[in-house]
């Protein structure tokens, strides 16, 4: 059953899919007509934009996104790093927690879990939890600087591909192809356009 359920998802995608190439928008025109004058208006490439995008994430995580008018990427760039570095911030905080009160412990002082003479945690405890906070705010500071190099990485890529528009010169389109002698079974073939 779950052989024929992957085949029929993947013939259902091969026929219901369009796969169309990409054109560089220097060569693209658009023909604007006004009145009785026709402007042809030719695609504007700028090798800069993914140097400027990666440069404005740099500085400030999502301006890149936000240069390349992708405006709705921003607040989730901001929610993903803010929510790695509050996490961070947790727990580095409770991991200075629990290595003073180690700490106050192996001097035989009194800490913030000894009430009335009596240790709530454990030393053993209060190592182990110094350990597992410790992991803990290590992995959020590998996870903010990964999603701060994404951004960066997205930012710019999106400029790149920004400039390239699609165009149906160049696609890739399957069909269906009707056979004179075998009209019952149709048979299944591929089309392929390529204008110069």
């Amino acid at each position: 059953m779950f052989l024929k359920n992957i085949i029929f998802i993947l013939f259902f995608t091969f026929f219901s899919a369009t796969i169309v190439a990409q054109k560089d928008s220097v060569n693209v025109k658009d023909i604007q007509i006004k009145g009785d004058i026709k402007i042809e208006k030719g695609g504007v490439y700028d090798p800069l934009a993914p140097s400027r995008a990666a440069f404005y994430s740099a500085i400030f995580p999502g301006m890149g996104q936000v240069y390349n008018k992708k405006y709705w990427k921003a607040p989730i760039v901001w929610g993903a790093m803010g929510t790695s570095i509050y996490y961070y911030l947790d727990n580095n905080k409770e991991y200075k927690r629990y290595r003073t009160a180690y700490k106050l412990r192996k001097n035989n002082l009194i800490d913030e879990f000894t009430v009335d003479g009596v240790e709530i945690i454990s030393i053993e405890t209060l190592e182990r939890a110094q350990k597992q906070l410790q992991e803990n705010r290590d992995m959020s500071l590998l996870t903010t600087v990964i999603l701060y190099v994404l951004q960066i990485v997205e930012a710019s890529v999106n400029a790149h591909l920004l400039q390239f528009n699609t165009d149906d010169n160049l696609s890739f389109k399957p069909t269906f192809i009707n056979d004179p002698i075998y009209v019952e079974a149709p048979k299944v073939g591929l089309t392929i356009k390529y204008n110069f």
